[in-house]
């Protein structure tokens, strides 16, 4: 078989195993994924679920405020339905009481303005929910809505009101908030409208069929709001807390004991964000916990979920561009109990509020770090630290700093098996979690019989950082979700598969992988072997990567095919020229538009981002997706942080050391690449793949500046092994010739 053919053979399967993977996702759509969505307009049934639904809405409300002694009703409630934490992020970082009811209206992110128009800072009050006249009219409605069109979310307020009404559904709303939820979107209101006070003397008040809405208050912080704000008559916490629960028993005494119940939080308290609270109880939630196919995540939902929810019970199509799934029981089991549901949900609660403020001073101090390790590198490297005589053990400690910095990414996922929120001080408590398992890492890459090989250490670090990342998104992206190089909830953006940080982690992890695999087999002898090695991890890793119900990354397989097929190629000796570059190219492109397409085939309700890209190419918007993705890379290129221009300056400062073998800074590299023959080329298809990363994904950016924190540590730890292996061959030589 001519090295031709096989060249062939390697760019026939990049394209068939893509388009084979996405099939096979394709068939095995699990039937949670069959309600996500919400943009297919299809009922759930073909029938309305329910007559009656009350929905009862308050604000800044959270599972650790909850517990059976202070807060009896709504331990009553997640005793006997189901729970989940609620991310309530809508337009800005701090989710007002009005902006978390506009959200329900809207089943997207919707906020309030100021006064004049303008965008609501963080640091700015929260205004007060607009008070109704007597019929539920909502004087400025009109405001709000105009703040909608301006926003960027497509978020249409008025719209579940709307909707049910066409369908003959009634729709009564109890409270200001409710109010606001339950206007339509010309401004006029649903149903008929009371007070809360005036409801709960009413007896017929909650009796009406279709959607009761029911405002029970908020809870706010005085310390946390901002100056201008009316706090008078606030409680403390705990205080409100118990009115919100005390208001909550009179309204589902009140409904009766045969009616879906959902509570639900919207909105923060203060200030700070956190994740809050989603309960359901009724004939159609049992005991257990709240899921939603928008997250894909165990006990966590959205605040458009309530939306799609309200919608599908009554079936209702919902119309496309609206957020959110469609919520389910998973039934608990028979040995887990409401204190151990409870502790569940406070713990994902907290340590997800936990992770945000240290994602900053985790990546300074590490950038930090790296910054040392780098220095302490070349200190040695050029002979500043130590004598002759001490400068084999120097190298060996540099050796060891390389892998255990190498193993720090990987680690910080890891963490998230131990509770490390728990500790008294949070920072400290993660800091300990991630070092346990960097220093276990670091003693299975060096002390197991493969740390005699320069590129065996790397190999173990590669194999558990790609290992790690591949079985969490295939099992559910538990350990991405709250890691601090991970995905984070509250953003309200990605809850599952990769994000550009974790795949930055997961491509370069899974290229020295390939290099090492390959270069033992080509080092012997079977370059086909070692081509194929590197051709089938890199398919997997591509496969893993862009499953739309495991990875889910739309960007990521655009750039790590290529650099697969470019070391592949290589190693089977063919010449990268233009044509097969530009074959490349197509090739991968036919990758990703099969998976698109297989993915686009499916019910619109079960589709992951890659069909809808595919729905928005054949509707005329791809344009923007793309315009949008690039204008964000760009102002974050060339915004206020204006180091992010070293990203692109260390990129061709690298290729210009792969280019230039003899070059200042490479002589190391050249010693080992002497030694390694798939490093080198190895090296080029991780420039290549970084470049790619950076190019094809909005907030690209971070992509190489991440993968250099796992990239050069290793290659770092590889030199360094390659210059020992050098100094005792040296000594052995002198030795040898002493002794003659």
């Amino acid at each position: 078989m001519t090295r031709r053919l096989l060249a062939t053979l390697a760019l026939a399967l990049l394209t068939l195993s893509g388009v084979g993977v996405a099939a096979s996702s394709a068939a095995t759509a699990t039937p949670s994924d069959a309600v996500t969505g919400a943009s297919s307009g299809a009922s759930t049934t073909g029938n309305p679920v329910v007559d009656r639904l009350v929905v009862i809405g308050t604000g800044g409300l959270s599972w650790s405020d909850i517990s059976p002694e202070k807060t009896p009703e709504l331990w009553a409630m997640l005793d006997q339905g189901s729970g989940s934490a609620l991310v309530a992020r809508s337009v800005f970082t701090n989710t007002c009481p009005v902006d978390g009811w506009l959200g329900l209206s809207a089943g997207n992110r919707a906020a309030a303005t100021l006064p004049d128009g303008a965008a609501r800072p963080t640091t700015e009050p929260c205004p007060a929910l607009p008070e109704p006249a007597r019929d539920g009219t909502i004087e400025n409605w009109s405001a709000y809505t105009d703040a909608a069109s301006k926003a960027a979310f497509d978020a249409r307020p008025g719209l579940l009101a709307t909707l049910l009404t066409e369908h003959d559904v009634e729709v009564t709303a109890i409270g200001p908030g409710a109010a606001l939820a339950g206007t339509q979107e010309d401004g006029t209101p649903a149903g008929s409208y009371q007070t809360l006070e005036r409801a709960l003397t009413d007896d017929t008040a909650f009796a009406h069929p279709g959607l009761t809405l029911v405002d029970i208050g908020q809870v706010r912080d005085p310390e946390l709001v901002a100056d201008g704000e009316d706090v008078t008559g606030l409680g403390s916490r705990a205080a409100q807390v118990a009115a919100i629960d005390a208001s909550l028993g009179e309204v589902r005494s009140a409904v009766g004991g045969d009616v879906n119940v959902i509570l639900t939080s919207p909105s923060d308290s203060g200030r700070t964000e956190r994740l809050r609270v989603l309960a359901a109880v009724g004939p159609d939630f049992s005991a257990g916990t709240l899921m939603s196919p928008s997250t894909r995540q165990d006990s966590l939902a959205q605040a458009s979920d309530v939306t799609v929810t309200t919608l599908q019970l009554f079936d209702v199509p919902v119309p496309k561009g609206v957020g959110g799934g469609l919520l389910t029981t998973k039934p608990a089991d028979d040995d887990t109990t409401t204190e151990d549901r409870h502790q569940h949900l406070t713990d994902v609660e907290v340590s997800t509020s936990a992770i945000d403020p240290l994602v900053p001073p985790f990546f300074n101090g590490f950038a930090y770090s790296q910054i040392l390790v780098y220095a302490f590198v070349w200190l040695v490297w050029k002979g500043k630290l130590g004598s002759v005589l001490t400068r084999t053990r120097l190298l060996g400690v540099t050796r060891v700093v390389g892998t255990l910095a190498a193993s720090v990414p990987i680690s910080t996922f890891l963490a998230n098996l131990l509770p490390w929120w728990r500790t008294e001080t949070a920072m400290l408590g993660l800091i300990g979690a991630v070092g346990l398992f960097a220093v276990l890492i670091t003693a299975v890459a060096l002390l197991g019989p493969w740390r005699r090989a320069p590129l065996g250490s790397a190999a173990v670090v590669a194999l558990a950082t790609v290992g790690v990342l591949a079985v969490d998104v295939m099992t559910g992206s538990e350990l991405i979700l709250t890691s601090v190089m991970g995905l984070h909830p509250l953003d309200g953006g990605r809850f599952y598969g990769f994000g550009n940080v974790p795949f930055a982690i997961f491509a370069t992890a899974t290229i020295f992988l390939m290099i090492a695999a390959s270069d033992v087999l080509v080092r012997r002898g079977h370059v086909r072997l070692g081509a194929a090695a590197a051709l089938g991890i890199g398919l997997l890793a591509s496969l893993i990567d862009g499953n739309p119900q495991w990875g889910a990354d739309g960007g990521g397989p655009l750039a790590l095919l290529p650099a697969t097929a470019y070391l592949v190629l290589t190693i089977l000796g063919v010449r990268i020229t233009w044509r097969r570059g530009l074959v490349i190219a197509l090739a991968t492109a036919a990758v990703f538009l099969g998976v698109c397409f297989l993915d686009w085939l499916r019910p619109a309700a079960e589709r992951s981002h890659l069909g809808n890209f595919l729905q928005e190419i054949l509707d005329g918007g791809a344009l923007q997706i793309i315009l949008r993705k690039a204008n964000t890379n760009l102002s974050i290129l060339f915004g206020n942080y204006r180091l992010t221009l070293l990203v692109p300056i260390a990129l061709i400062f690298v290729i210009y050391v792969l280019a230039r073998p003899t070059s200042w800074g490479s002589r190391a590299l050249q010693a080992a690449s002497g030694r390694h023959p798939t490093l080198r080329p190895g090296l080029v298809a991780l420039v290549v793949m970084l470049a790619l990363g950076f190019a094809l994904n909005d907030s690209g950016t971070a992509i190489p500046a991440v993968g250099a924190t796992v990239a050069v540590p290793l290659l770092i730890a590889i030199n360094v092994k390659v210059l020992i292996d050098q100094i005792r061959e040296h000594r052995a030589r002198e030795l040898a010739q002493s002794t003659a």
